[in-house]
Formats: structure tokens, sequence, C-alpha cells
């Protein structure tokens, strides 16, 4: 039989997470989208053939519930659907920092929950995801719930307490990515290069390099060390690099998200 899918909140991930609900082969008339902003929800309506429908009526029916709302959002909107909640749906949540046994406390006893932490690749479906499963999700619903997601990206199942590094790493990565292809945009300029060639070169360079690291059986330093000749061009920018301990920086930036992380859901 086929489920029935409630996603609360259109915003980017919620759009994202649409997109991969139906990419995944699921029927547009087995979602229901529910948006608050008469605009939006116009828009995702008329894009996406679903139907728009208020908190409590959207889930009302459900055997999955996409929460893709804000984390400062979550309780509100918990409260209004707490009541109408099927007992067998499963809730989903991408909210940055909320814990699964924070969901479960404000639903009715054994509600399956599960935590997601998504990142924006997963808007041109090179997503990454991470899935921690609650105490009270049974395999089908983990199941459901990936094959639902990897239609945008790769999928994880992970142990929640991992979730906090898990943020530092893959959530909060691609802005360190667009963080290194700015300054390489801007060497590259400075070196001469147009800037809309230095922009290109720099966006296939990073694509390349990371379809090479995911499908290789070596390390990343390995990768790093079979393009370092001795006294060669890159030999001389690695050594800049360490000159400014850009490695133990980084190590230290993705250290410093994941206890953010740990903070905000706290």
């Amino acid at each position: 039989m086929t489920k029935r899918i409630a996603i609360i909140g259109a915003g980017v991930m919620g759009e994202t997470l649409l997109g991969s609900v139906l990419r995944s082969g699921h029927p547009a008339d087995h979602v229901i989208v529910a948006e608050s902003r008469e605009d939006r929800a116009t828009e995702i309506s008329r894009q996406h053939d679903v139907l728009i429908r208020a908190n409590a009526d959207a889930v009302h029916d459900a055997d999955i519930v996409f929460l893709a709302v804000k984390p400062q959002d979550i309780a509100d909107v918990l409260d209004e659907i707490a009541v109408q909640l099927p007992p067998s749906a499963v809730v989903v949540s991408v909210a940055a920092g909320i814990r699964t046994i924070q969901i479960e406390a404000a639903l009715a006893e054994n509600t399956a929950v599960i935590r997601v932490m998504p990142n924006t690749p997963a808007t041109v479906n090179a997503g990454m995801f991470a899935v921690s499963p609650g105490t009270s999700c049974n395999h089908e619903q983990i199941m459901d719930v990936h094959r639902l997601l990897a239609a945008a990206g790769e999928v994880e199942i992970v142990e929640e307490s991992v979730q906090d590094a898990v943020t530092a790493v893959s959530g909060s990565g691609p802005a360190y990515v667009f963080y290194l292809a700015e300054a390489m945009i801007d060497g590259g300029s400075a070196a001469g290069l147009p800037d809309e060639t230095a922009r290109k070169l720099t966006a296939q360079t990073l694509l390349g390099a990371a379809k090479l690291l995911a499908g290789s059986e070596f390390s990343a330093a390995q990768l790093r060390r079979r393009v370092t000749s001795p006294g060669g061009t890159t030999a001389a920018a690695i050594e800049v690099f360490d000159e400014h301990r850009m490695h133990d920086s980084i190590v230290e930036a993705v250290k410093a998200a994941a206890a953010r992380s740990l903070e905000l859901s706290g």
C-alpha cells in the first residue's frame, strides 16, 4: 500500500524533501504539504501538483510526517499535530539541534521519531543525510525514510550521539567548501585569470576532486600526496598551507562547530 506523506514547512529544505519524495517514484496525490505562507503554498501546489493543508489536517492520516520547520518553531508545530497524528505514523525531523527525545516527549507514547541531518547539496540531488532512529522506530519505517531521502543523495544511518559531529562535518561542511572556493577563485583572479574562468576552473576542480575521493580506494591524504610532486607547484602551495596551519585550523573549526551544535541541542 502506498504510504501517505505529509511535509510540514515548504522552505528550501521542505521543497527539497518534497522533490526527493516525488523523484523516488512516490505519487503526488499521496503527498500533502503544510505551509503557512499563502503565496508560497500556492507556488508549491502549482509546481508540484500536491495538496496544501493546515498542519493538523496534513498529518491526519499520514504514515510519514516530515518536519521541515525552524528549530524554534518545532514545539508549536508538535502542539498542533499531536492530537491528529496517527499512532502508527513516523515523524521525521530535519530541525538542527532538536533531539528525538524532545520530539517523543511532545507526542503520544511510543510514537516513532527519526532525526535527520541534511545538507544543502540535497537541493541538487547530491545531499548527505545522516539518519538517527528513535527508540520506537521499526525496520520498515527506517527503510521507508531511507528510500525517500536516497533520491536526493546519500544516506547514512548513525547513532544520535554523533549527530553533533555530523552537523560539523556534513551539515556545515558545504560552507567550508565554499570558503575554499572563494579563496581559490580570488587566488586565480590575482594570478591573472578572468573572474568567470577562475570560477569555472574552481567549481569543476572541486567537483572532480570530490568524485575522485568518493570513488577511490585511497585516503584523502594518499590522494593529496599523489598530486604533490617534490619541489613542484602543488608542493609550493601545500607549504604555504602548512605555514598557516591550515590543516589544524580546519580540524579546530569542525570541533568548534560540533561544540556549538551540542550547545544548541542542550
